[in-house]
């Protein structure tokens, strides 16, 4: 697989695990830093330090993997500014 597409699909794949963070803090957080450590790592040419960077994304997202487990075992209730699913008049 490409660097390239190893590393998109790195990223997805960490957004996505992310996203599943029951605390809206610790999710804002994560897809934040996310965010910002790939963008900042785009510039990359030597691959010797491409493949560090993808070690260690590697680590994270496992590492995030862990954390939705864990904040899944103490969940609390939703704050005031995460989305609630409201009933649409379909759903009625």
């Amino acid at each position: 697989m490409s660097t390239r597409r190893q590393a998109i699909t790195l990223y997805r794949n960490m957004l996505r695990e992310s996203e599943k963070l029951p605390s809206y803090n610790f999710r804002m957080y994560a897809m934040r830093k996310i965010r910002d450590s790939f963008r900042a790592n785009k510039i990359l040419s030597d691959f010797k330090e491409i493949d560090r960077q993808v070690a260690s994304a590697k680590q994270n997202l496992e590492m995030i993997r862990r954390q939705v487990i864990i904040g899944h075992l103490y969940t609390t209730d939703k704050l005031v500014i995460e989305p609630k699913k409201t009933l649409r008049p379909s759903d009625d």
